[in-house]
C-alpha cells in the first residue's frame, strides 16, 4: 500500500519529498567506476576484457562484436508478431521525430549582412541496451530512429550479454530491423568508458544514450565532457493526478506498471479525495498479489511511494513541479485544466486511456525521459539531441561601420587591445 500524507501537513510531504530527492548514486558506486573509467582509458581493451569476463561471461576480444551472421540467426528466433509490433512502433516513432528536428535558418539585414544557425548531426552514437536477464528492444526503437533522422552517420548498441553470452533475439531482431550491424556484447561502465574513449575493437562515439543501472549512470556522468551523454538517469517514476472521476482500477495498475522496474522506483498519486485515494490502495493489494515481481514492487511502494492528499485538484501542480516526475499522467475531469500549470515532467500522458506504458513502447515520443527530479532541467530524447548547431556571421563592409565601433569599446572595457585592434584596421583601412 502507498503511505498517505495530507496536503495541511506539510512538513511531512516536504520531509518525504525532500529526503527521496537526496541523489541516487552512492558514493561507492562512484568509486568504483571512476577507477573502471580509468583503466579502460589507459588501457584499452585488455582492461575492457578484465571487467567483461568478471562481470558479463565473455572470455575473448574477438567476441566483444557480435558477428553479422550471429546477428542473423538470433533475429530470426524473434516471433513474426514480434516484428509486426515493433515495425508499428517504428511508424509512429518516425512520424513524431521527424517534427522534433531541427533546422538552419537565417536573418537578413538592410545592410546585407547574414546571422543565421547551421544544423548538422553528430557523426557517431552509441545506444546502451540494458541487457543480461531483461529484454528491451524498446530503447533501440527509442534511441535509434531519432538518431537516425538526424543522420547520424554510424550506430552502435552495447548490451551486456545473458548468462550464455547471447545477447536478446527480440533486441538482435530489432537492430537488424534498423540496419543497425554494430552490435556489442559489452555491458557496465566498461562499456560505457569503452564507447566514450576508442579501443581497438570498439570504435569511439560522439555521444552515448540509453537507460541503465547505476553503474551505468555513474560511468555516463565521469565520461560527460569526453563526449556528450543524453542525461545521467536514475530510478524510474511515475505520479498520477487522479480526482474522483478516475477509475482506481486503472490508476493502481499504472502505478504499479512502474513500480515493477526496481525497488528504487517512485510512485505518487496526487488526488483531492481520501475515498479515491482508500479505494486505489484496496486496488494495489488486489491487483499485487497477481504480480510475479510483488516483492520488487512492494518495497518500492514502501520505501519510495505515497499518496498526497489535497484540498482541490489545482493543488496538484505545485507537488508535481516539486518532484518534476519522469512520467506524469492526468486523469482528472478536466486533464488540460491541470496542465497549464505544470512546469516540470518529462513526459506528461492526459486523460484516461493514455497509459504511461502505451509511451513506453509504440506512441511516439522516446520514452528515454529524465528522471529522479531532473526533469526540472533535463529534457527527453529526441532527433534535437543527435543535432549540433554551428552560428553562421557575414558582416557586410556597411553593418561593419555601423556597430564595429561598439564593439571596439566593449573589447577595451575588457582590455582585449588585439581583439579591438582587428576591429580597428578594417575600419581605418578599406583593405
Amino acid at each position: 500500500m502507498l503511505r498517505v500524507l495530507s496536503w495541511d501537513d506539510k512538513s511531512s510531504i516536504e520531509g518525504f519529498l525532500g529526503q527521496k530527492n537526496n541523489g541516487f548514486i552512492p558514493e561507492e558506486v562512484t568509486e568504483t567506476v571512476k577507477k573502471i573509467v580509468r583503466d579502460v582509458r589507459d588501457r584499452g581493451d585488455s582492461a575492457v576484457l578484465e571487467y567483461s569476463r568478471r562481470f558479463d561471461n565473455v572470455n575473448d576480444i574477438k567476441d566483444f562484436r557480435i558477428s553479422s551472421r550471429a546477428l542473423e540467426k538470433l533475429a530470426g528466433e524473434a516471433e513474426a508478431g514480434f516484428i509486426e509490433a515493433i515495425g508499428k512502433s517504428v511508424d509512429n516513432i518516425k512520424r513524431f521525430h521527424i517534427n522534433m528536428a531541427d533546422r538552419d535558418f537565417s536573418i537578413f539585414t538592410d545592410n546585407g549582412s547574414v546571422l543565421g544557425s547551421r544544423v548538422t548531426p553528430i557523426d557517431k552514437a552509441a545506444i546502451y541496451v540494458p541487457g543480461g536477464k531483461a529484454s528491451y528492444p524498446s530503447t533501440v526503437v527509442m534511441c535509434a530512429v531519432p538518431a537516425m533522422i538526424a543522420g547520424v552517420r554510424e550506430i552502435i548498441i552495447l548490451t551486456p550479454p545473458s548468462d550464455n553470452g547471447s545477447i536478446n533475439p527480440y533486441v538482435a531482431a530489432t537492430a537488424k530491423l534498423l540496419g543497425i550491424d554494430k552490435v556489442f556484447r559489452i555491458g557496465g561502465a566498461q562499456g560505457i568508458a569503452a564507447a566514450a574513449f576508442g579501443t581497438a575493437a570498439i570504435p569511439k562515439v560522439d555521444k552515448i544514450v540509453g537507460p541503465g543501472n547505476t553503474y551505468v549512470a555513474a560511468a555516463k556522468r565521469e565520461v560527460y565532457g569526453f563526449v556528450d551523454i543524453d542525461m545521467i538517469a536514475g530510478p524510474s517514476e511515475i505520479a498520477v493526478v487522479a480526482d474522483s472521476s478516475a477509475n482506481p482500477g486503472w490508476v493502481a495498475a499504472d502505478l504499479l506498471s512502474q513500480a515493477e522496474h526496481d525497488e528504487m522506483a517512485r510512485c505518487f498519486l496526487i488526488t483531492d479525495s481520501g475515498s479515491f485515494a482508500a479505494r486505489v490502495n484496496t486496488e494495489i493489494e488486489r491487483q499485487l498479489g497477481q504480480m510475479k515481481r510483488k516483492g520488487i514492487i512492494s518495497r518500492a511502494l514502501e520505501n519510495n511511494s505515497a499518496v498526497i492528499v489535497t484540498d482541490a485538484i489545482e493543488q496538484a501542480a505545485d507537488i508535481i513541479n516539486r518532484i518534476a516526475p519522469e512520467h506524469l499522467e492526468i486523469i482528472t475531469e478536466n486533464p488540460f485544466g491541470v496542465l497549464k500549470d505544470i512546469r516540470n515532467a518529462g513526459a506528461i500522458f492526459l486523460g484516461a486511456y493514455s497509459t504511461e506504458p502505451i509511451g513506453d513502447y509504440i506512441a511516439g515520443p522516446s520514452h528515454v525521459l529524465p528522471t529522479y527530479g531532473t526533469a526540472a532541467f533535463f529534457s527527453p530524447l529526441s532527433t534535437r539531441d543527435f543535432q549540433k548547431r554551428s552560428s553562421l556571421i557575414y558582416y557586410s563592409k556597411e553593418d561593419l561601420a555601423a556597430y564595429g565601433p561598439a564593439a571596439i569599446k566593449i573589447a577595451e572595457a575588457e582590455g582585449l587591445e588585439a581583439h579591438a585592434n582587428a576591429l580597428k584596421v578594417r575600419l581605418q583601412n578599406d583593405r
